[in-house]
């Protein structure tokens, strides 16, 4: 599987000086593909069902946690538009929401749900430096709480793509209209809550979206 590189952008990791990462707080194409992501079995559902529910911009993140059957437990979106911030920044951002909307799952041996990402952001369909700290992030975040790391999808004007599978579409893109909720996946499955009221309220709002 090969990957395209896009050239640095203003919204890349790369610093002012030689060009290198900050802290090496990212993940190369090769290093994503060699973790062994799991594969989701039905993309194309999983992004449109996202794109409805979040109608994400450029800058904006959406992170999802999806049960066994890949089911939709819990979702959150923020706009992320730090130009000097690199994986850790963006693991904190990540975390916060996972927090905000869903209970860790760390006193589990092994993670029974999975964090996926969606990324929204101008450019191309090839991996940047800023997909890959985003990477690094998504992964950082999902030990922290407990999850299975999941795909990471970019969202542009081009359409959808799953890095680091080579599938993607047309549809839905940065500029399309999101579809009604209720003809891309059905809503959220039950999620037992072991936090306080706070915890519940909150996955309640996110759902409700």
């Amino acid at each position: 599987m090969t990957f395209g590189s896009a050239p640095p952008s203003t919204t890349s990791l790369t610093m002012a000086t030689g060009g290198t990462s900050r802290h090496g707080r990212l993940l190369e194409p090769a290093e994503w593909t060699a973790s062994g992501i799991p594969l989701l079995r039905n993309p194309r559902e999983v992004v449109s069902g996202l794109h409805s529910r979040h109608a994400p911009k450029p800058s904006t993140a959406v992170i999802a946690v999806l049960g066994p059957e890949e089911q939709l437990v819990a979702s959150a979106s923020f706009a992320q538009r730090s130009t000097s911030a690199d994986g850790w920044e963006y693991r904190n951002a990540l975390l916060s929401q996972l927090r905000r909307v869903l209970p860790h799952d760390l006193r589990r041996r092994t993670p029974v749900r999975t964090a996926v990402l969606l990324y929204c952001r101008d450019g191309d369909e090839r991996w940047t430096e800023e997909d890959g700290a985003w990477m690094w992030g998504l992964r950082d975040a999902c030990t922290l709480h407990g999850l299975r790391c999941g795909a990471y999808i970019t969202l542009t004007r081009d359409g959808w793509q799953v890095l680091g599978e080579g599938r993607g579409g047309r549809r839905p893109s940065a500029d399309s209209r999101p579809q009604r909720l209720g003809d891309t996946v059905a809503e959220f499955a039950p999620v037992a809550l072991h936090t306080g009221g706070g915890a519940a309220e909150a996955l309640r709002r996110t759902a409700a979206r």
